[in-house]
């Protein structure tokens, strides 16, 4: 018997219409970039009291993380949003990554490598957002025509089980958030790679540009 699929964004649309209009939960979004971030703080920011979360220990090389984390400051700081969005880094650690993905260096982008990427990031995203008081935890990783909404919201539903915070169910790339994250990140003249952000997305985008695709 073949299953329906879930509609993400109903499924959001649900959790924000019963949220209190006097008191804004405390949201830590995960953001893998600033351009992906625009348009999901455009959204969020009226719903939810937000901090941008930025952990990407995949990031390749370091100097790549660093201008990818001034970016996302820059844009919180410019970008006149609703409610105030405040911010939290914890430095590069790129030896999470590998050691995330140990065994795993030979499988393309999109596979169980970028799942086990997705896992670390996430988990860490809801252990910080347990210990520090926050309602709901998410990503933004889900606005991307690339990334698997299915598998993002099902490790973060099994993280929420396990760090006893909420999950923010998403799927950012529909209503024309990935569309409208390119406006605005064109319109703030923003900073966007050409590759997702690790080492083995960097040559896999490498090898494309040569065959000219």
């Amino acid at each position: 018997m073949i299953q329906n699929k879930r509609n993400f964004q109903r499924e959001l649309d649900n959790i924000i219409n019963g949220l209190p209009h006097y008191d804004p939960p405390k949201l830590l979004l995960h953001s893998c970039c600033a351009p992906c971030s625009s348009y999901v703080l455009e959204y969020l920011s009226q719903y939810f009291l937000i901090t941008v979360f930025y952990y990407n220990p995949n990031i390749y090389p370091e100097d790549e993380y660093l201008k990818r984390v001034e970016e996302q400051k820059r844009l919180i700081k410019e970008m006149p949003l609703k409610n105030p969005v405040g911010f939290m880094e914890n430095g590069y650690h790129s030896e999470r990554f590998y050691e995330a993905v140990k065994g795993l260096e030979h499988i393309r982008e999109g596979g169980e490598r970028c799942f086990a990427c997705y896992r670390l990031r996430l988990e860490e995203t809801a252990r910080l957002a347990a210990e520090n008081g926050f309602d709901y935890f998410t990503t933004t990783l889900s606005i991307s025509p690339y990334k698997n909404a299915e598998k993002l919201n099902e490790i973060g539903e099994a993280l929420s089980g396990i760090y006893c915070v909420k999950h923010l169910t998403s799927d950012f790339k529909k209503k024309n958030g990935y569309k409208r994250s390119v406006e605005i990140s064109n319109s703030y003249g923003m900073y966007r790679q050409n590759y997702c952000g690790c080492v083995f997305s960097m040559k896999e985008r490498e090898e494309a540009l040569k065959k000219g695709t």
